[in-house]
């Protein structure tokens, strides 16, 4: 235990300053404020509004928790050895490969193809069978009107899963098959938005005449699809983790696709750009972000669209599909309301913009819903899924099991007693 510091009254609570903090936990102070931003600290302005200051007891008790786990930049994370992505720096790569140079220069496909195999296949398309898309469509035509993306696509997987009797087959060449056919199944089971619903050609057009009314230019397709490229993959994910969890117990995979669909909706991982789209919305309404992002502060929520706990610096898939945004004129108003956003927040907590705020920015530009950010990404994301799970079929099975910490009360404890129970 440290002694009181000289002239700190006794029972106050001993504040460190984010440099302190930073030296204390081995990080930058960048990765101090990310801390914050997903609620593993809380910070509290220094007097005279300078800076910010940080309990010191709760900085001791996370550089215990990242010495106990490893790395203090994994947050003391179960570790898993993959060959898919690399995340270093500010930096992620697809097999070794850049994986924003690989998105720039190849479609969602071709992307795909090289993540499940490490072979790249110029200029293939997949298709899906018509029975898989017609059980498929059944299923989600059945559901209420107020469903959201992940209800379809938990759905459609499904379904998908009851028409292919040999989803069992975990052999690479099988789940290959398999995943060539979901992807565009995955599409083509969901309601078109506007008149037409196209089937074939690229995904990402397929995609867009799911999500907008509007007519798809080349400017914005392209835009679609680099997104999709760029959320293909991005390492040990909580849903990637699911799916990994679920291959490693052998199931077939759909049954995998499906877990990581089960952890995508909430509101931190695949849900997270709808908050941004919606705050994006309301920037543009007000004319300015300034009463925005105060409202969100006043209401102790974080600011959407913001930080991310592997980057200390740019998120490199925003910064990717920002400057491809630029190229589309309609997208103006939106990418202006994003720096807003980014430059009046960064007078509270200094956070890059993220890739959920620029997936905001492409959806809220593209005459598509809120939803449609958790849409593309579970479309996405589901080549990275299949390529993780592809690696744990090739692993032990069963390893993905840690051990629990217990902290209950210890043994022996008595019997709880019956309800009305008045012996004695």
């Amino acid at each position: 235990m440290r002694d009181q510091e000289p002239g700190r009254p006794s029972g106050t609570e001993r504040r460190l300053s984010t440099k302190e903090a930073a030296e204390l936990l081995g990080v930058k102070p960048e990765t101090v404020y990310a801390y914050v931003s997903r609620g593993q600290l809380s910070s509290r302005r220094a007097p005279g509004g300078r800076g910010s200051t940080f309990d010191a007891g709760e900085v001791e008790a996370l550089a215990r928790r990242n010495r106990r786990g490893g790395d203090p930049a994994t947050g003391g994370e179960l570790s898993v050895r993959t060959r898919v992505t690399l995340i270093d720096g500010d930096r992620y790569y697809f097999r070794g490969v850049d994986a924003v140079e690989l998105a720039e220069r190849h479609s969602y496909e071709e992307v795909a193809e090289w993540l499940w195999t490490g072979r790249l296949r110029p200029g293939v398309t997949f298709t899906a069978p018509g029975t898989s898309v017609a059980v498929a469509r059944r299923a989600v035509d059945a559901l209420p009107e107020h469903a959201g993306p992940a209800d379809r696509l938990r759905v459609a997987v499904i379904a998908a899963a009851t028409a292919d009797p040999l989803r069992f087959d975990l052999a690479e060449e099988a789940v290959l098959g398999t995943a060539r056919t979901l992807v565009p199944t995955l599409v083509a089971a969901l309601p078109a938005a506007g008149p037409e619903q196209v089937d074939e050609g690229p995904l990402a057009h397929r995609l867009w005449a799911r999500l907008s009314g509007w007519p798809a230019d080349e400017a914005r397709l392209r835009a679609l699809d680099l997104a999709l490229c760029l959320l293909a993959d991005h390492d040990l994910a909580a849903s990637t983790l699911a799916v990994r969890v679920a291959a490693s117990a052998r199931a077939h995979a759909y049954a995998a696709v499906s877990a990581g669909l089960g952890v995508i909706e909430g509101p931190l991982h695949g849900a997270a750009s709808g908050l941004a789209h919606r705050l994006l919305l309301e920037v543009l309404d007000q004319g300015s972000a300034g009463p925005v992002v105060a409202e969100e502060l006043r209401a102790g929520r974080r600011v959407p669209g913001l930080g991310h706990r592997l980057y200390s610096g740019e998120d490199p898939r925003a910064r990717a599909l920002f400057a491809c945004l630029e190229e589309i004129p309609q997208a103006a108003p939106a990418l202006a309301a994003a720096r807003d956003i980014a430059a009046t927040a960064a007078r509270h907590i200094p956070l890059h913009p993220n890739v959920d705020l620029a997936l905001a920015v492409l959806t809220a530009s593209s005459g598509m819903p809120a939803t449609a950010g958790e849409t593309i990404f579970a479309v996405s994301r589901t080549a990275g899924w299949i390529a993780h799970a592809l690696e744990e079929y090739a692993e032990r099975p069963l390893r993905m099991r840690p051990s629990g910490l217990y902290t209950g009360p210890q043994p022996p404890q008595p019997l709880p007693e019956q309800p009305g129970d008045t012996s004695g």
